[in-house]
């Protein structure tokens, strides 16, 4: 598969993991944009929020209960973060794989764009 995401999940591509289950996969991101950038994937490869479907929706119940973990662990859940997903090349969207970035440990912009 030509996916990123998907050859990181399978070991092609090295990255440095943060957290693994049999559901997800979170790794730090190459180009942060705060102290603290997690990107969480679904191992499953899901191309973006458009093809969450009931059948898969649960993942994203888990990629948030793993973003909360994280957060607490990575020493940001007191301070704050953020937790952003992208659908579309409009909104950012550059890799073609459902994932999450968490951000945390700086003050962050209260404006969305």
């Amino acid at each position: 598969m030509n996916c990123i995401f998907c050859q990181i999940i399978a070991g092609e591509i090295p990255s440095k993991k943060v957290y693994e289950d049999e559901t997800v996969y979170a790794f730090c991101d190459i180009k942060p944009m705060a102290p603290v950038h997690v990107l969480i994937v679904p191992k499953q490869h899901i191309a973006s929020i458009n093809e969450v479907t009931a059948d898969n929706s649960a993942v994203i119940a888990h990629i948030y209960e793993v973003a909360a973990q994280l957060a607490k662990e990575l020493g940001v859940a007191e301070s704050g973060y953020r937790v952003v997903s992208n659908c579309g090349t409009d909104a950012g969207q550059t890799v073609f794989h459902l994932h999450f970035h968490l951000l945390g440990g700086t003050a962050m912009k209260t404006e969305m764009c």
